[in-house]
């Protein structure tokens, strides 16, 4: 899902900043929400250390999970939903944007530039998944014993945002030709892997997280993980 140099040029990217800081805004709110909802679980300072985690995964996602050039950009295994059912929106908005700071400042300067078109495009489809969430499990149900049908539900959802974003970016950076909509279609294609992958995942790691509950109910983890 990043967005490579050079496919938006540097007067087009003021837009990113603008989109960016409301992205920021999202990720401020969720992690706001969060800490007063789990006020008796540590808070902010719970919300900080969940967040830590959620930064070393997604740095783990960008560096060390297997990832390649597809079309207009890269197709990565991001396990978004995966965070949030285990540590939460906040946490997880944390994580993503910390992360992929982190992977630029260090591993990659040259996408830099391009860290607000980027982290746009993976808060936005984050905080659509934590409303979904709020509809489509029930609250008398924890995380842990969510079915099959809303981990897919889920995952379309957060995929298909990264998908949605960038061809747009894509799109508003070279205009829309013939090459341009065929390298758009090339990488949605390719990232049907990671809609097929990543239920299975949530499922598998939920399944992980039901076995040993003792070790999963702690602050550490979200509370909806195993509370209604």
């Amino acid at each position: 899902m990043h967005i490579e140099p050079g496919v938006v040029d540097a007067a087009k990217i003021p837009l990113s900043y603008a989109t960016a800081a409301a992205a920021f805004g999202l990720a401020a709110w969720m992690a706001r929400r969060d800490a007063r909802a789990e006020a008796q679980r540590g808070g902010w300072s719970a919300l900080a250390a969940r967040g830590l985690l959620t930064t070393l995964a997604v740095f783990c996602f960008f560096e060390v999970f297997p990832h390649a050039p597809v079309g207009v950009s890269e197709v990565h295994l991001i396990l978004g939903s995966t965070l949030l059912l285990l540590f939460g929106a906040g946490a997880t908005a944390i994580g993503l944007a910390a992360g992929l700071l982190a992977q630029g400042l260090f591993f990659a300067p040259a996408d830099l530039p391009q860290y607000g078109m980027n982290v746009t495009t993976l808060l936005v489809p984050l905080y659509a998944i934590g409303q979904l969430a709020r509809r489509i499990v029930p609250a008398r149900s924890a995380y842990v014993d969510i079915r099959y049908r809303q981990a897919l539900a889920l995952s379309l959802t957060y995929q298909g945002g990264i998908v949605l974003w960038v061809a747009f970016w894509a799109l508003y950076g070279h205009g829309v030709g013939a090459d341009a909509l065929a390298q758009v279609g090339r990488f949605s294609a390719a990232y049907l892997s990671v809609v097929l992958l990543e239920p299975l995942v949530d499922l598998a790691v939920l399944w992980g997280a039901k076995t040993l509950a003792g070790l999963t109910r702690g602050r550490l983890f979200t509370a909806r993980l195993h509370a209604a």
